[in-house]
């Protein structure tokens, strides 16, 4: 009796095709935590406890996709290459590194400093820039286009500063931030060019929502570093994005279902956190709706993917649809 493409699929180990894709969903997860974590020490009325378990829950999530893939990795090596393939895999590579800076925050409210977590996340990020240029480099010139998945790769040390500054690494958070900002100029300015020649396709129209995470990004980052000119100015240009992007909702959801809806997950998951930044710098009755308009619209999303990912992740559809290789 001979198997079928997706009877083979299924009789894989789970670890050995553990996607790339899953890794967003990840970052989003996370950073959903931290938001709830934090609004509820600038608005007394959320509960902190609610912040504390998605922080527990988002944590094993991510650890449990990092060791299936670290696994699948040490296996055969070369398959990250093979992951490589795509510009939404690349970025889950990308998002894997975010997650680890992430992690090294989402620790600190439990009172656990683990320097070692933070700087593990900047390397990966290194490393994933590195591998992904090497991957760009080998496509025909013909396939080489910028799109918003490598802010993820080239903009992903924005990510650092959230916990490398209370770790007491400061410069480093600053250097971090500094080459992330020539990055996102340099790739904002190739996307921008790119849309005007090649319009976006339907299933990767979701990944149009990406443009609002560097913008809040930034905005937490030069936050918590202390220059609150440049945190006012990307926390409104955040905001102002954020609003346009609602109105392109039907636009970006018209092809359907597809793992990039990943996509829909971290920067929801950075508006809410950067909102309850600006509360925090006092910024008034605005930040505090937009903390509320967070966590309405962003934890019923975050949460549904993170349900998705884990179901389509078991029966191999998501190894499927997002073209992950298989060790």
């Amino acid at each position: 009796m001979q198997l079928t493409g997706d009877q083979m699929l299924l009789e894989t180990p789970l670890w050995r095709q553990t996607p790339p894709a899953a890794f967003p969903v990840c970052l989003g997860f996370m950073s959903l935590a931290l938001g709830w974590t934090n609004a509820s020490h600038v608005m007394p009325e959320i509960s902190e406890d609610i912040g504390h378990l998605l922080l527990a829950a988002s944590t094993g999530y991510f650890i449990w996709f990092f060791v299936f893939y670290l696994r699948k990795f040490m296996s055969r090596p070369k398959v990250v290459l093979e992951d490589m393939g795509s510009a939404p895999a690349r970025a889950g590579i990308a998002a894997m590194a975010m997650s680890m800076m992430l992690l090294a925050a989402a620790l600190l409210p439990f009172g656990i400093s683990v320097p070692l977590v933070w700087w593990t996340g900047v390397i990966l990020q290194i490393i994933a820039s590195v591998v992904v240029l090497h991957a760009i480099w080998d496509e025909p010139p013909e396939k080489r286009h910028f799109s918003t998945f490598q802010y993820l790769t080239f903009v992903g040390p924005v990510v650092g500063p959230l916990a490398g500054v209370q770790l007491g690494y400061v410069w480093e958070s600053e250097l971090l931030i500094d080459a992330a900002l020539v990055a996102y100029v340099i790739v904002t300015a190739g996307i921008i060019l790119t849309i005007r020649r090649d319009p976006v396709p339907d299933k990767l129209r979701p990944s149009v929502m990406i443009f609002l995470a560097p913008l809040c990004l930034f905005a937490l980052g030069y936050g918590v570093l202390g220059y609150d000119t440049a945190f006012t100015v990307f926390y409104w240009a955040g905001s102002i994005v954020a609003f346009g992007l609602i109105f392109l909702l039907p636009w970006m959801t018209r092809g359907g279902y597809t793992p990039v809806w990943g996509a829909f997950t971290f920067p929801i998951a950075a508006f809410l956190n950067v909102q309850v930044m600006a509360v925090a710098k006092g910024h008034g009755i605005w930040a505090e709706v937009g903390v509320y308009a967070g966590l309405v619209i962003g934890t019923p999303v975050v949460l549904y993917m993170v349900y998705r990912t884990v179901m389509e992740w078991v029966t191999g559809d998501l190894s499927r649809k997002s073209g992950a290789a298989t060790a």
